[in-house]
């Protein structure tokens, strides 16, 4: 379970996906304290004891522009939300502070992770990096299907927009990836996204009038310019040398 700060701030929440073994990496302020043997401990001021080595280049999933590498360490600790088992030789739970460093802002970001099981750092990356899919659909929905234009004036008129928008989304998802797995060998091209199908959709039966050339002819066009210009964000990335 990935979620932001709101739900990384909440003891109660952590403590229920403890008792119920659930995994989760929750982003939290640099402000909270982090549990120690010695004492409670600020999160940043945990990250600014750490030594180079502490450090690994990971990527946190692909981007627009190449994978989307961090320096990321971890700490383990203790943050145990019923301590009767401490002492039980067998239990495997797992607690750390994740911390993701931007190489080259170095802005930190921190995270609580919990593992019913040992677990390697790639995979705490891993669920780290899941948020940014989740936002991105987030802003598509709002881009796309006018997700956030809503008037919240009462909580009916509220859910009724909010349920025909993400219908809407979730009807362009459909379309992108059944056009996705239609595909006939290798094209220079990407396959199509909900943002492309929402144009062709508008431009061909929305106002079909208002075509001044072939939408199709266009959005090949678009789409072999944006592989084109995906394949050299990721040639440039080898060539700078962002993989570890």
């Amino acid at each position: 379970m990935a979620a932001d700060e709101v739900y990384g701030a909440d003891p109660g929440l952590r403590g229920e996906l403890q008792a119920q073994r659930v995994g989760y990496v929750l982003a939290i302020g640099c402000d909270r304290r982090i549990r120690t043997a010695a004492r409670p401990i600020r999160a940043d001021e945990l990250a600014a004891g750490l030594p180079r080595h502490a450090w690994h280049r990971l990527s946190a999933g692909p981007g627009a522009k190449g994978q989307r590498f961090y320096d990321w360490a971890w700490i383990a600790h203790h943050d145990r939300a019923h301590p009767a088992g401490d002492d039980d030789p067998l239990d495997t739970q797992q607690w750390w502070l994740l911390i993701r460093r931007n190489r080259r802002t170095g802005e930190l970001a921190f995270y609580r992770c919990y593992a019913p099981d040992a677990v390697p750092l790639r995979e705490l990356v891993r669920v780290a990096g899941r948020r940014w899919t989740i936002e991105e659909r987030f802003q598509t929905g709002k881009g796309l299907t006018g997700l956030d234009e809503h008037q919240v004036r009462r909580w009916t008129s509220w859910r009724r927009w909010t349920v025909l928008a993400m219908v809407g989304h979730a009807l362009l998802a459909v379309l992108a990836a059944n056009a996705a797995t239609d595909r006939r060998g290798p094209v220079e091209m990407i396959a199509l996204t909900c943002a492309e199908v929402r144009r062709l959709f508008t431009t061909l039966i929305l106002e079909p009038g208002r075509a001044w050339a072939c939408p199709l002819v266009w959005s090949r066009w678009r789409r072999r310019h944006q592989h084109r210009a995906r394949t050299s964000h990721y040639q440039r990335q080898q060539a700078t040398h962002f993989y570890p």
